[in-house]
């Protein structure tokens, strides 16, 4: 039994449980959607480390939650190609030599209720069962520390630059979970909520978010923000895409082929 890129991309749209956004980014990045493959990589972000070990292991439709070339809109391609930017052509002829087909599976995977993303990386922490109902993103959790939760953050989603603002000595019991990057407004909103303690985001801009937080801080308004990274902030949330996504694609290997967290630490 064979079965295509498209067919896979099909079966997901057909049972993800949401309508495609108007306007979405979900699609095909590269490679020819309608040759049978040999197996699937699910992946948070198709860095070309990524290729690399997913074409050694023989899995050619690689299914990434971010995108291939550096644009979350894709709006940079053809300016890289023009330039011949030196990184996005080693990527490209990469892809090229290898067969590779690129999925671009981001808007859907998160529109799932209950998010998609959100599901895989509070299993991973084991937050599931601590969810607030009707609350999304916001646990109830046993009272613990600032620095005690964020070293658990740290080690359950494999954060290796991991970074928190506030006190480490603070009690914290009532977490917002904000993976990825969702900017300021949703950030500053949970927050500014008087039933929050913490937040814990993967990213935000310093200026915006890091700079409220430690206002926020000062002011006594939460304990404090731990910033995971992108990356790892969001992994987990694909490894429950590859678990669904194993029933829908009998026919071949459906396999994480994780994104390394690409930033390192130095004691100071």
């Amino acid at each position: 039994m064979t079965v295509t890129a498209r067919q896979v991309a099909e079966r997901i749209g057909a049972h993800v449980g949401v309508p495609p956004r108007s306007t979405t980014v979900d699609g095909f990045l590269a490679g020819d959607p309608d040759a049978p493959i040999r197996g699937v990589a699910v992946t948070m972000m198709a860095t070309l480390d990524v290729l690399h070990r997913a074409a050694e292991r023989g899995l050619d439709l690689v299914i990434t939650h971010e995108p291939l070339y550096f644009d979350h809109h894709g709006a940079s391609d053809a300016v890289l190609a023009a330039e011949g930017d030196p990184v996005y052509a080693a990527k490209a002829a990469f892809v090229a030599e290898h067969g590779l087909v690129v999925l671009h599976q981001h808007d859907a995977w998160h529109d799932r209720e209950p998010d998609g993303i959100l599901t895989g990386v509070a299993r991973a922490l084991g937050w599931l069962d601590a969810a607030r109902a009707g609350d999304p993103g916001v646990y109830d959790l046993p009272a613990t520390t600032l620095g005690a939760l964020a070293a658990h953050v740290a080690q359950a989603l494999g954060a290796r630059a991991l970074r928190y603002v506030g006190d480490p000595g603070a009690s914290v019991s009532v977490v917002g979970l904000q993976p990825g990057f969702l900017g300021f407004a949703l950030n500053r909103h949970l927050l500014a909520r008087p039933d929050v303690d913490v937040l814990v985001l993967g990213e935000g801009h310093e200026w915006e978010t890091g700079e409220y937080a430690a206002d926020a801080v000062t002011a006594g308004v939460c304990a404090g923000v731990v910033v995971v990274g992108h990356v790892p902030s969001e992994q987990e949330g694909m490894t429950e895409l590859g678990r669904w996504l194993t029933g829908l694609v009998p026919e071949v290997p459906v396999e994480l082929v994780a994104a390394a967290d690409p930033f390192r630490t130095v004691a100071v």
